[in-house]
């Protein structure tokens, strides 16, 4: 293949599994003849990630390693090595071999005949009843709720070519959701099933309160169903409100009947109380994300860098 390849992985407490990873995608390299630049971006690791890094691109001199001064989150990470890639066609993978680098040489063919992104469709996945569920239904939320069509199932599992990266980056959004923002740039895209194995080694870093801020991520940052739900539920408890005052009226003054109405009248103050604190909820979500923007911040900070 005459085209460069960039291989980009973001790397969180890998130290103890990083060698399998590289011999893996290593094997690939010599098999396939690529001319290839891998990048590995140490997210803030506690372990010794980043010297583990150090150590490997001593023997493989086509390793570019950078290390966030903290932990910026897996799709910052990303998004940091995208930033700084220089191949033709590019290749976001996971550093726990759940996504095989065996499984490149099949997606970078689509790119061949071409197609500008082949994105990775789970078919299956080596995980808790938990999880699957929570993942299925998160997609399709997600595909009910958004302006742009993201594609059920996909992760961040992917080829490109580096006309696409390069779009990807005009976006300077603060909380990216790459696969979102893949599917909002364009170009001609396929996705690919392949069945997902089950993790290396290791704990996966993904907690669930860093699930839950990249579906929140996902979306306030590709829907504006939340905010104008809040119009509408304001509409319905107007109608609400207007019935139920009538029925009031209606028994105080016509059927001359005493009304009491401390019970249903705790209950609505409750329900609505609680309902306008989520409206807040959402509305304060889409304002966090304005002031992230306006703040104007970088969306991470390299402390080191080796063969950059």
């Amino acid at each position: 293949m005459s085209k460069k390849i960039t291989i980009i992985v973001p790397i969180y407490n890998s130290s103890a599994f990083m060698s399998n990873l590289v011999e893996a995608i290593d094997a690939e390299r010599k098999n396939s003849n690529w001319d290839l630049e891998l990048v590995l971006v140490d997210d803030g690791s506690k372990d010794k990630s980043f010297d583990k890094i150090v150590e490997l691109s001593k023997t493989y001199t086509y390793i570019k390693g950078i290390k966030l001064s903290r932990n910026f989150g897996h799709q910052i990470a990303v998004k940091t090595g995208l930033s700084h890639c220089t191949g033709d066609y590019i290749a976001v993978i996971d550093d726990d071999l759940q996504d095989p680098p065996s499984l490149l040489p099949g997606f970078f063919k689509y790119l061949d005949d071409g197609f500008d992104v082949a994105y990775g469709v789970r078919k299956k996945r080596k995980e808790n009843i938990f999880k699957k569920l929570s993942y299925n239904s998160f997609y399709r939320i997600l595909k009910k709720l958004s302006d742009t069509e993201i594609p059920l199932d996909s992760g961040d599992f992917c080829v490109m070519k580096k006309q696409v990266v390069d779009n990807m980056l005009k976006l300077q959004e603060k909380n990216p959701f790459l696969r979102g923002i893949r599917a909002w740039v364009g170009f001609k895209q396929i996705g690919v099933e392949y069945e997902r194995a089950a993790r290396f080694d290791g704990q996966s870093g993904y907690t669930l309160k860093k699930l839950m801020k990249i579906a929140m991520d996902g979306i306030f940052s590709f829907s504006s169903v939340p905010i104008r739900t809040i119009t509408l539920l304001g509409f319905l408890g107007l109608l609400f409100a207007v019935v139920y005052s009538g029925i009031v009226i209606y028994e105080s003054f016509v059927d001359h009947i005493e009304v009491k109405g401390f019970a249903s009248l705790a209950i609505i103050i409750l329900f609505f109380g609680s309902l306008t604190l989520i409206c807040l909820g959402i509305i304060g979500e889409y304002i966090v994300r304005i002031y992230d923007e306006v703040r104007n911040r970088p969306y991470s900070v390299i402390e080191k860098t080796i063969n950059l």
